[in-house]
């Protein structure tokens, strides 16, 4: 008996340990993040689209603004000349979770291989980024607009 209670009572605060662990927003540090952005910065700028204020890294334009990622439909930057691998990974509905981030930003052309289930290339060069330090970079850039953002600022 005290078997089977010990075994409901882990099952059934299992799911609360997960949602406090993970919560609605992301899993990363911030901070850390921020850090790991400075590998980016080459490529990429995180600037606000309303006042075309940059809020990180320097006049990246080679890759995508990084501002609203978290959550944001990839390949829906206008204007921003994708691979074909990469439009294919957003025509077959890629939308940049944690999870989805943190495999592409160690190596986009595998992801997108394995997501797409297509042959290609993807413009991203690949980068010497752990899934920890990819996990802290989309906290970072969580920090400036996206869904992970509206949803934790409407609590």
């Amino acid at each position: 008996m005290i078997r089977k209670l010990t075994f409901a009572t882990a099952l059934l605060s299992a799911p609360m340990a997960f949602a406090e662990s993970h919560g609605n927003g992301p899993s990363g540090d911030p901070e850390a993040g921020e850090a790991a952005f400075r590998a980016c910065i080459a490529c990429h700028v995180v600037r606000d689209p309303d006042s075309g204020e940059v809020l990180a890294g320097r006049n990246g334009r080679t890759g995508p603004n990084l501002y609203g990622i978290a959550g944001r439909d990839s390949g829906s930057i206008e204007d921003f000349r994708y691979s074909s691998l990469a439009q294919t990974a957003a025509e077959q509905g890629l939308v940049w979770t944690e999870e989805n981030f943190a495999a592409y930003v160690p190596n986009a052309t595998d992801f997108l291989t394995e997501f797409t289930g297509e042959r290609g290339r993807s413009t991203m060069t690949p980068q010497r980024v752990s899934e920890e330090d990819a996990i802290n970079l989309y906290a970072f850039l969580a920090q400036f607009g996206g869904e992970e953002m509206d949803e934790d600022e409407s609590e």
